[in-house]
């Protein structure tokens, strides 16, 4: 009788976040795993190699059309919650996860929250929201134990 895999929904936003989550990929197999990120030409080119679906691209430099945009997200976010069903979250932030990690939570799903490898001494404003509620909260430097003393030091995922 074949074990049933854990579903793993892995998401983050795009550039560097995602880069990081891609790191992961060592940890797709292990998984019935689906990828959520922000729809680009890069993520669209991606989604031919990993099973993937799209939030909107949000900056945050235009404040009106990001909060409206990121309300689209946070529905999307709900929907595919449903559609893929994951029993883990993982993300490598920002903001486009943290309404999947909120939701998560809601309906009893651990949440793994990997703080950026960019952030040496400051928090992200996602790390800060997420923090709380996250089952597994890992920083790449151990000088960010300061911010988050439940974290768990893992090293870079580089």
């Amino acid at each position: 009788m074949k074990e049933k895999k854990k579903k793993v929904l892995f998401i983050s936003s795009l550039g560097g976040h995602l880069t990081q989550l891609l790191q992961l990929k060592p940890l797709f197999d292990k998984y019935d795993y689906h990828i959520i990120t922000e729809k680009s030409i890069i993520t669209e080119e991606l989604s031919k190699e990993y099973p993937m679906s799209f939030l909107v691209y949000g900056a945050r430099n235009y404040p009106v059309r990001y909060l409206f945009k990121f309300s689209v997200n946070v529905m999307k976010s709900l929907y595919f919650f449903f559609k893929v069903r994951p029993d883990v979250i993982v993300t490598t932030g920002a903001h486009t996860s943290v309404p999947m990690c909120y939701i998560a939570k809601l309906f009893g799903k651990k949440v793994i929250f990997i703080e950026s490898f960019a952030k040496t001494s400051t928090p992200t404003l996602s790390g800060r929201m997420v923090y709380p509620i996250a089952d597994l909260f890992i920083v790449q430097w151990e000088a960010m134990k300061k911010h988050y003393p439940k974290a768990v030091y893992g090293g870079s995922i580089y």
